[in-house]
């Protein structure tokens, strides 16, 4: 994962990678956590089940 900061802006805090500022939260606590969870998400590789790529996408009967 890239190098990450948390700084504080006003009562939010901002996570940024490098000098792009990706999220931002209510706690540091949740900043901590989020981040977290994303560093071992990425260690885990992609998720795919049998070459099958993910998708996002709508049901046919959600689109208007």
């Amino acid at each position: 994962m890239k190098k990450y900061s948390i700084v504080r802006i006003g009562s939010e805090y901002v996570v940024q990678a490098g000098e792009a500022s990706i999220l931002k939260v209510s706690s540091r606590r949740q900043a901590d956590k989020l981040v977290t969870d994303a560093a071992e998400l990425l260690q885990q590789g992609p998720a795919s089940s049998e070459g099958e790529q993910p998708s996002i996408g709508r049901e046919a009967s959600e689109v208007s």
